[in-house]
């Protein structure tokens, strides 16, 4: 552990479990990293973005409607103008009886500023700026981290629908941030109710064939959430279950579905019940049979879900994996199950096993930084504040832009997907980019580079430095270097 393992254990601990140091840290950081990962834990608690466009789900849903009826009006309006005569007086006579004439201006709707993108592109911006800022003033990041872990285990698609890609950020604040210390049950069960979720895998198109929607409307079951919460959420692809089980999981789960904008299960946008969708009757799933009324049959799933042996050796694989190396210690996974056992699923308590297990520091710094990580971590080392611009550009060029994975999946978490020569070669690119904006800022690349890396630099790194050929360069030649590059 740190107190073994000297500055450089600290050093690497503070790329391993945070997001990388910031100018200034020094010492200090890498030798009370281990301390300040534990207080972390102890807090239990992360904080949420400030200075986001809507509250929630609820406050984001109605707007989302009230949205789609404008823009679906102003096609209506445009059609009409196209499809009539352009005349003066035909122009009067569209205006509806009981009007007084020049009274269509006051009907158009109001034109949106020029260049100005739709709201639910708006409030994306909005959330991964918020985001982003907040992961650069985190103190080490272990928080922060895993939020980025867990918004990608429980994944959803910002470019799926208006209604996935506006409440993407939501998503992240009210289903995951929350529970990220606490119980992963909770954790589950906040994720595949979310709107954002049920919208993402379609469970709002879910019909129990035997419901009473399902038998007027001759609809069935869609088994996507279903399929993804035992593959991807909890078992695993080898955690045991068949086929049957997944179709009678998403029996279990059919009515959870979002309230429309007419209201009527509640707030517009929300997550909701819906009695009429539900397949009634008693359900077998995994060998035991649920039989509990309405909505209570699908948290009595996905609670005994969360707490299969299963589900813990895969959680504990994943986050061995995210942490430590492409294939983790077979000793360090199964003490990580242990725990997710032992405490009935609290992650503190796994957190807590990770920190505290040698393997953890030991281990050498063979994982690449992700895309995400390594704009932050290099936003971070340059003391940076970007703008949206200075965000979404380089990750997308990366491939690896905010809460828009190609599949439920995720983005893939091993150094295959990131470290390949068309990889590398842009991350060279970007890199020199952020050296070129940064040269005004950074007084000496040398002292900036033994500031951040510290007993990392190595002295090939700390020479490249010393003789590159401009300021800018030198500040790529850090960005790019295998000691900043890998934690």
């Amino acid at each position: 552990m740190a107190e073994a393992g000297g500055l450089k254990a600290g050093a690497i601990a503070l790329q391993r479990f945070g997001l990388g140091p910031k100018p200034g840290q020094g010492e200090a950081a890498r030798a009370q990293v281990h301390d300040r990962l534990l207080a972390e834990i102890a807090a239990g608690r992360v904080a949420q973005p400030e200075g986001v466009t809507f509250s929630g789900a609820a406050e984001i849903g109605k707007a989302l409607y009230d949205f789609e009826d404008q823009e679906k009006r102003e096609r209506e309006a445009r059609r009409v103008a196209v499809a009539a005569p352009a005349s003066d007086t035909q122009m009067a006579s569209a205006v509806p009886q009981g009007l007084p004439a020049g009274s269509q201006n006051q009907m158009a709707p109001a034109p949106k500023p020029a260049n100005e993108p739709a709201l639910p592109y708006r409030t994306y911006r909005d959330e991964v700026k918020a985001r982003v800022d907040l992961a650069l003033t985190a103190e080490t990041g272990f928080g922060e981290r895993l939020v980025m872990f867990w918004s990608n285990h429980f994944c959803i698609g910002a470019t799926k629908s208006n209604m996935s890609r506006i409440m993407a950020g939501a998503y992240e604040r009210e289903a995951i941030r929350p529970h990220v210390f606490g119980r992963f049950e909770d954790m589950l069960i906040a994720a595949e109710s979310h709107p954002a979720m049920l919208d993402f895998l379609d469970n709002r198109q879910s019909v129990g064939p035997n419901s009473l929607a399902g038998k007027r409307r001759g609809r069935g079951l869609n088994e996507n959430l279903a399929r993804e919460i035992m593959e991807l959420h909890t078992l695993g692809v080898s955690g045991g279950y068949a086929q049957a089980d997944v179709t009678n999981l998403a029996r279990i789960i059919t009515g959870w579905t979002v309230v429309g904008r007419e209201g009527g299960l509640g707030l517009p946008g929300s997550f909701a019940f819906n009695a009429g969708l539900h397949e009634p009757g008693v359900t077998p799933l995994l060998g035991r049979r649920y039989d509990q009324p309405g909505k209570a049959q699908g948290i009595a799933a996905l609670t005994d879900l969360a707490h299969h042996p299963a589900t813990a050796r895969f959680i504990a694989t994943k986050l061995a994996r995210h942490f430590v190396a492409d294939t983790p210690p077979r000793a360090l996974v199964e003490k990580l199950a242990l725990a997710f056992r032992q405490g009935g699923g609290d992650l503190s308590s796994v957190y807590r096993a990770l920190v505290e297990d040698d393997a953890a520091w030991r281990a050498p710094a063979s994982k690449i930084r992700s895309p995400q990580e390594f704009l932050v971590a290099s936003y971070r080392a340059l003391g940076r504040k970007p703008d949206f611009g200075q965000i979404i550009g380089p990750v997308g060029v990366m491939g690896q832009p905010f809460w828009q994975p190609s599949g439920p999946n995720g983005y893939a978490d091993d150094n295959a997907a990131w470290a390949s020569a068309e990889g590398l070669k842009t991350r060279v690119d970007v890199a020199a980019g952020w050296g070129r904006q940064a040269a005004g800022s950074v007084a000496d690349p040398r002292v900036l580079t033994e500031d951040v890396l510290g007993p990392l630099l190595s002295p090939e790194t700390k020479q490249a430095v010393a003789r590159a050929e401009s300021k800018p360069q030198a500040i790529a030649l850090l960005l790019m270097s295998p000691e900043f590059q890998r934690r």
